[in-house]
């Protein structure tokens, strides 16, 4: 077991009881877990520590629930995705997305994915929006589809993990984030033409 899981569990029954100070201790060590999460999750317009501090909230009003058969990262991870995904489908007005949605760096951004350049996790210079760039291609997919990917892919969690905390068998994940992926490649090729300044 993890040191900041063992310092968490012994935490959150003083926290619970009201101790002094047991509550800012817990935050001060779930923190790093809860803003990983919040960033890979990120909606549109919201403030990574606004979302953060929401999630907090739920947290102690839930507090009581935590019966302790788990890591209490781990319990925390599920409430945070789950308030971020709420977040998401609040978002989710169209699934259609167009090349005058996006912006000039956005466009930037499709350029370099397009031409298969190397890409990593840096962001290329000059391009901030890619977190944006992400939320507007995940918009055209469904919920289920998103929640796999982003897991998957900007969390980095394994499928076994991902079977675990959706309940759903690993060959799902997989055929799930597979479909999903075809489903963003060909959002890119019907951008690709406005992107390139073709007609």
């Amino acid at each position: 077991m993890d040191s900041s899981e063992e310092r968490a569990a012994d935490w959150w029954p003083r926290a619970l009881q009201g101790e002094a100070g047991a509550a800012e201790r817990l935050v001060e060590i779930l923190y790093p877990v809860v803003i990983r999460i919040v960033r890979n999750h990120l909606p549109r317009g919201l403030d990574e520590e606004d979302l953060a501090q929401e999630v907090f909230l739920k947290l102690f009003a839930k507090l009581g629930t935590f019966r302790g058969d788990q890591p209490m990262e781990h319990w925390v991870a599920r409430i945070t995705r789950n308030l971020c995904f709420d977040h998401l489908r609040k978002q989710r007005r169209r699934r259609e997305l167009r090349c005058a949605d996006l912006t000039e760096e956005e466009e930037q951004m499709l350029e370099v994915i397009l031409a298969e350049e190397p890409f990593h996790r840096g962001r290329p210079d000059g391009l901030e929006s890619c977190g944006e760039l992400l939320a507007k291609l995940f918009c055209t997919l469904r919920p289920e589809e998103e929640r796999v990917l982003r897991m998957l892919d900007l969390e980095g969690l394994p499928v076994k993990e991902i079977a675990a905390v959706l309940n759903w068998g690993e060959s799902r994940i997989k055929v799930t984030a597979f479909r999903a992926r075809r489903k963003l490649q060909e959002v890119l090729r019907q951008l690709e033409p406005g992107v390139k300044g073709n007609p």
